[in-house]
């Protein structure tokens, strides 16, 4: 279908600005550009939100804790940031953390891993891995209830998945549902999607080049399932999954094959590709119409995967 009303004006707006591309900013000027893009949302109300710290890999890792009002415990929600390893942080991911805290009334664990260049491949991946374990063996510190799912966008989907493989493969936490949102799952850019939308629709191509070179500078490494989780020897068993991709997106095809292999292994999975949207545009769902369905069947398939949990 035709690119939305909304998101066609926004990247008019944007090509007129004159803005240099991505790729040609130094990291810190990116993650300026990404923290203006994404800004905290304090209209969006949560009960609380508080810092914490958690014990890392390389030192404390800087986590943001989102609770819903109420009393009593929640499930909670792992969520990692978006921003290609390189860019991102616990204020651009405060808006969908709000939304996902006051939409499935759960507790909502943002987490600021060790971004790329200054912290290369695995760095992400060993912090999120080690705050999932952490927050699943301190459930009380957070007042959760025991109940665990991991999310995240575009490269935080990718760190979600990891976060999953791991789990299973170490034994705990236990992980109920994964949401895996436009993820980045494979180094591999020959899809179509990646020659179809290879500019024009925020998120570029080239763009994804300077990620991997930023986070994987050693090629090698970018076939280890840290890096893709698609090349896993084996999904089977993997936690249920829900995997939203954008029509109008590079990662579109990467999405579709990662949930057609969680199918494959048997794992009850979900696919949905949002037509008419763009990369990252779960960052509009609180302002923009098209944005809000896709978002809101998402909340939904948390909220169901939460209640089976508590059933089972």
């Amino acid at each position: 279908m035709p690119l939305a009303a909304e998101f066609e004006a926004m990247l008019t707006e944007a090509a007129a600005s004159g803005a240099p591309p991505m790729t040609e900013l130094s990291p810190a000027d990116a993650r300026a550009m990404y923290q203006a893009m994404r800004p905290e949302n304090p209209a969006l109300t949560v009960g609380s939100m508080t810092d914490l710290s958690i014990p890392g890999p390389a030192g404390n890792i800087a986590a943001r804790v989102y609770r819903p009002e109420g009393e009593g415990d929640f499930p909670v929600l792992m969520n990692f940031h978006g921003g290609g390893w390189v860019i991102g942080d616990l204020i651009s991911a405060d808006g969908i953390s709000r939304d996902f805290c006051q939409t499935i009334n759960c507790v909502v664990v943002s987490i600021d891993y060790r971004l790329a260049p200054e912290h290369p491949y695995p760095a992400a991946a060993d912090d999120c891995i080690a705050a999932t374990r952490w927050i699943g063996a301190n459930m009380a510190a957070v007042g959760g209830n025991g109940k665990l799912a991991v999310t995240g966008e575009s490269a935080g989907g990718q760190l979600a998945a990891v976060v999953a493989q791991a789990a299973q493969a170490d034994g705990a936490p236990e992980i109920c549902f994964q949401l895996l949102a436009y993820p980045v799952v494979d180094h591999d850019m020959t899809r179509g999607s990646y020659v179809e939308n290879a500019d024009g629709y925020l998120l570029t191509t080239d763009t994804m080049h300077w990620f991997w070179n930023m986070y994987c500078p050693d090629v090698a490494t970018r076939n280890e399932v840290k890096a893709s989780p698609i090349k896993a020897a084996s999904l089977t068993g993997q936690p249920p999954a829900m995997v939203i991709t954008a029509e109008f997106d590079p990662l579109r095809d990467e999405g579709k094959a990662y949930a057609d292999a969680l199918q494959a292994a048997g794992v009850p999975t979900t696919y949905h590709c949002a037509n008419g949207l763009i990369h990252d545009f779960f960052a509009t769902a609180a302002v923009l119409p098209c944005s809000r369905p896709p978002f809101e069947a998402a909340c939904a398939a948390l909220r169901s995967a939460f209640d089976s949990s508590a059933q089972g």
